[in-house]
């Protein structure tokens, strides 16, 4: 399992610009269901709507959510945040 700070490192990568760093952070989280939905929105970020949706099943998500990726991924930070 993926720890908090991790997950909100790859967010702050993927808010910043880097995708490839936030993508080699998730995806070394494979099992993580809470890694899942964030690679889910990185591949929806760069438009793998396919992928995206593979990553969402991963994460027990029928379907994506109506708000843009870097939407989720400031309330999916947020959400993380609150875990503390």
């Amino acid at each position: 399992m993926a720890s908090r700070e991790e997950l909100i490192r790859a967010i702050d990568l993927a808010l910043s610009g880097d995708w490839e760093s936030a993508h080699k952070l998730v995806q070394a989280n494979d099992g993580d269901t809470r890694a899942a939905r964030i690679h889910a929105e990185l591949h929806r970020q760069e438009g793998d709507d396919d992928n995206a949706m593979y990553w969402y099943r991963r994460a027990g998500i029928e379907a994506p959510p109506a708000t843009d990726p870097e939407v989720q991924l400031v309330k999916l930070r947020d959400e993380l945040l609150q875990q503390a």
